[in-house]
């Protein structure tokens, strides 16, 4: 780096060193992401052409027999006929069920479902009475999914808003890329989650595994128990009485508040060294991995 020595870097503390290297120059603020919104208004929010449902009419639907592509479109045919509540019976781990619903409903699962189960999403209340394979929830928008056992690897890829909840314990790559939203885990969650996680929140009551965090950008993730290790640039947060009170409440919300209350999780945040990675030279990014 121009103006500083080998030398100078070595004695230097990794925050001095970020800032001599001009990794800080360029903050990266892009758009604000706050909306302000009047709860009345349709226009933005509604697709025009999204049916009218009513969550009281109520109907169940056998996908046993069924296609993955076969029940997407009976749920579809079902919500045309302003049905707002579907039950469907016997998934039977079929892959993809429940995907690109992008309107209000209540879809409850009687089974478990395989990859990329109700992705997609935006608006649904989704609750699954099983487990999920990998990709669970991928690229939700809005809306929440409740999965009332465990879930595969890269439960929440991608997630961009809503709530996302495992009772259970999930695999590895949990929330990878994650671009807002809310993923909760009940129990454990395995390697590498929140890989590159952007914007949003994690939470998991159980431990985390290996490498938490891993080149997050952005995000806050809290963990219950214990966590093996954190990734590049994921570093320790200050769990301050705001953070205590939303995670209160958002618990609270799911029933998976521990009796012990929230005071003893872990918060882990961007330690922000690596917002300009791309602009450094070999050398450079040496100092910082």
């Amino acid at each position: 780096m121009a103006g500083v020595s080998d030398a100078a870097l070595k004695e230097m503390t990794q925050e001095e060193r970020v800032t001599a290297l001009g990794m800080r120059t360029d903050q990266l603020t892009g758009r604000a992401m706050a909306i302000s919104f009047d709860p009345d208004e349709k226009e933005r929010f509604e697709y025009p052409w999204a049916p009218e449902v009513d969550f009281n009419k109520r109907t169940e639907l056998d996908v046993d027999e069924m296609t993955s592509t076969e029940a997407n479109n009976q749920i579809r045919a079902l919500m045309a006929e302003g049905y707002g509540t579907i039950v469907i019976k016997n998934p039977r781990g079929k892959h993809s069920l429940g995907v690109g619903i992008l309107s209000r409903l209540r879809l409850i699962f009687e089974g478990s479902l395989g990859y990329f189960g109700v992705g997609l999403l935006d608006g649904p209340n989704v609750t699954i009475n099983g487990r999920v394979g990998w990709s669970c929830g991928e690229n939700m928008m809005a809306g929440t999914i409740v999965v009332k056992k465990n879930a595969g690897s890269t439960f929440g890829a991608a997630l961009r808003g809503g709530d996302l909840v495992a009772r259970g314990s999930v695999g590895a790559r949990t929330g990878i890329d994650q671009k807002g939203g809310t993923i909760i885990v009940g129990g454990d969650t395995g390697a590498l989650s929140g890989f590159m996680m952007q914007r949003g929140r994690m939470v998991v009551c159980g431990n985390a595994g290996k490498d938490l965090g891993d080149s997050m950008y952005d995000g806050t993730i809290y963990v219950g128990g214990e966590i093996k290790s954190c990734g590049v640039d994921a570093v320790p947060g200050e769990l301050t009485d705001l953070d205590k009170a939303w995670l209160t409440r958002k618990l609270t919300q799911y029933g998976l508040l521990p009796d012990k209350g929230v005071d003893h999780f872990k918060k882990v945040v961007a330690g922000r060294m690596l917002w300009n990675y791309d602009n450094l030279e070999p050398s450079e990014k040496k100092l910082i991995l």
